[in-house]
Parts: C-alpha cells; sequence; structure tokens
C-alpha cells in the first residue's frame, strides 16, 4: 500500500508540475479560515482579474489552506519555474496587482511584501511546495 501511495504521489507531481511549454507560473493563494478571515477573497478575485488582463495563459492558480502563518494572512506564493518560490504576506488587492506586475510580470520579487523565499533545494521536486 505505501508504494502505491508513492506513485500516486509521484505521478501528481509530475502532471502538476510546471513545465518549458506548458504552465510556467504558479501561484498559490492560501484560504484557509484565518485567510478568508483575512481578506484573501478579495486578493483571490484581483488575482484573477490581474490574469485576465495580461492575456497570459501560462500562469495556474491554486487555492490552498493555512500556510501555517496565520498572523501574517492573507499570504500568496508565487513559483516561477526554475526559480526558488516566494510566499508574501499581508496581502491585499492592491498588494497582489503589485505582486503580480513586479514579480510575476517583470520577475521581479517585491521584497516588501515577501515573507520567505522556498529554495528549490528546499522543495520536494523542482517545482513542489512543502
Amino acid at each position: 500500500m505505501p508504494e502505491d501511495l508513492e506513485k500516486i504521489r509521484k505521478r501528481v507531481l509530475a502532471e502538476g508540475s510546471l513545465k518549458e511549454g506548458g504552465k510556467r507560473v504558479r501561484i498559490t493563494v492560501h484560504l484557509g479560515t484565518c485567510g478568508i478571515a483575512a481578506g484573501g477573497d478579495a486578493v483571490y478575485e484581483a488575482l484573477k482579474h490581474e490574469i485576465a488582463s495580461s492575456g497570459r495563459d501560462d500562469i495556474e492558480v491554486l487555492v490552498s489552506g493555512c500556510a501555517g502563518m496565520c498572523s501574517s494572512e492573507p499570504n500568496i506564493t508565487v513559483k516561477i519555474i526554475n526559480e526558488d518560490a516566494v510566499l508574501y504576506r499581508d496581502v491585499n488587492a492592491k498588494k497582489m496587482r503589485k505582486i503580480f506586475e513586479g514579480h510575476v510580470m517583470n520577475g521581479e520579487i517585491q521584497t516588501s511584501h515577501a515573507l520567505a523565499r522556498i529554495k528549490q533545494s528546499d522543495q520536494e521536486g523542482e517545482d513542489h511546495y512543502a
């Protein structure tokens, strides 16, 4: 049984990984109870608007639960292919637009809003979040 679960885990990671010619950016909006209570829904809506306005089709959006840092919610994680992931804190709709424009569109990490950088070597597989 554990072997079967490991096979499933590897398949899911492979299917959902960022790759050349496919999705190149993954943005995770952490919408646990604390994220929602802190205004995460508005962040999610702003993100959807920014993606639609950008015309890009290589951006994947995921919704997850709490990242474990409730006091800094709403949080989002931006992962660009072949780069470290960045966890952003205290995000609101205005900051979401700034992060999208700066980091996603122009490759410039918005350090004033960043909480943590997740090194690729610390991730399980190139594009997996721990």
